[in-house]
């Protein structure tokens, strides 16, 4: 048995950044079932096509990424087999759909990759493809061509969703992404408000206190704009650190909050990135959105079904993300 060179580029960046292309957009359930038509043809977009190789490139790197949780192999589970491919075949159709109606909106706004971008894309088809081990290229029956055209249509994908939030704000303040780090107490009727009080304002240690009173899921809380009651946010924000607040009721409960640290500057950094990722995912999803109902989608039901997760030996490759995201930019 012929040995590749095992790319080693791992789960936790790759995973995340891919889910993001498609969140929000096109699930497996909305794709059009019809009747076989070719075994070639898996799934067809607005007259673009993935073939059965092409989309067993997909299931076998995502069976990978997402068949080890906290270092327990899934696969090794026989009730969560069933359920795990499931998930996965779903997720591949829905990142697959997801790349073929961009494109065809791309293609429609006439946006077209550049020489630069095409020749960085031929050289990750080429890394990865040659990562491959022979069981891994029997399994998918793709070629480096394949490889090559599927790094394509996400290069163009990527470009298109660039297009389409050029134009964002990318200013945020530190007031609307603040975050505050607190202890809470939270009960639902006044008598028990009343007795949580009083053992406050005798001095009682409030993490103690919470430990026998709070009625919510959580005592230590992280959170900013709009994640609390409004009343229970005002004033927590305008809480200076080791204050405690007095009752905060709101329309079924009573709230106590000890602030802890008023302003996390390292989450207030990462949740400026999260409220321009999410301004982007909406001025994207506007555009993208409308244009779907315009085009057909159809996945052919019956090949689909025929395809099975394979665990045998050999099918280990899990950096088809992870070598695009090298040579050809980051995952949208």
């Amino acid at each position: 048995m012929k040995k590749k060179k095992r790319i080693n580029r791992k789960k936790a960046v790759c995973a995340g950044l891919l889910l993001a292309l498609f969140a929000g957009g096109c699930s497996s359930k909305d794709v059009i079932h019809v009747p076989q038509i070719t075994a070639r043809q898996v799934l067809k977009v607005d007259g673009e096509s993935y073939s059965l190789a092409e989309s067993k490139v997909y299931l076998v790197n995502y069976q990978n990424l997402y068949g080890t949780v906290a270092g327990v192999e899934i696969w090794q589970q026989e009730s969560q087999k069933e359920p795990l491919e499931e998930y996965i075949k779903n997720l591949a159709v829905a990142q697959m759909t997801k790349i073929l109606s961009m494109d065809s909106l791309a293609e429609s706004l006439k946006i077209s990759l550049e020489e630069n971008e095409l020749a960085n894309v031929k050289k990750a088809a080429k890394i990865y493809y040659e990562s491959l081990t022979e069981e891994e290229i029997d399994y998918t029956g793709a070629d480096e061509s394949d490889i090559k055209r599927l790094y394509q249509d996400y290069a163009l994908a990527q470009k298109l969703y660039k297009s389409l939030t050029a134009d964002i704000n990318s200013e945020v303040s530190d007031d609307e992404a603040r975050i505050m780090e607190a202890m809470q107490i939270v009960v639902k009727d006044k008598k028990t408000a009343k007795t949580v009080k009083k053992a406050l304002k005798d001095g009682g240690d409030f993490a103690t206190i919470a430990g026998t009173y709070n009625e919510a899921d959580e005592v230590k809380i992280q959170f900013g704009r709009g994640m609390l009651p409004k009343k229970v946010e005002e004033e927590a924000f305008a809480m200076d650190n080791g204050a405690v607040s007095n009752a905060i009721k709101t329309k079924d409960s009573y709230y106590f909050i000890y602030c802890v640290n008023k302003f996390n500057e390292e989450l207030t950094d990462a949740n400026k990135i999260k409220i321009v990722r999410q301004r982007e995912k909406e001025a994207f999803g506007d555009v993208y959105d409308a244009y779907v109902k315009k085009i057909s989608q159809k996945l052919y039901q019956k090949v689909w079904d025929g395809v099975t997760l394979d665990e045998a030996a050999g099918l280990a490759t899990d950096s088809f993300f992870a070598v695009y995201q090298e040579y050809c930019g980051e995952l949208v």
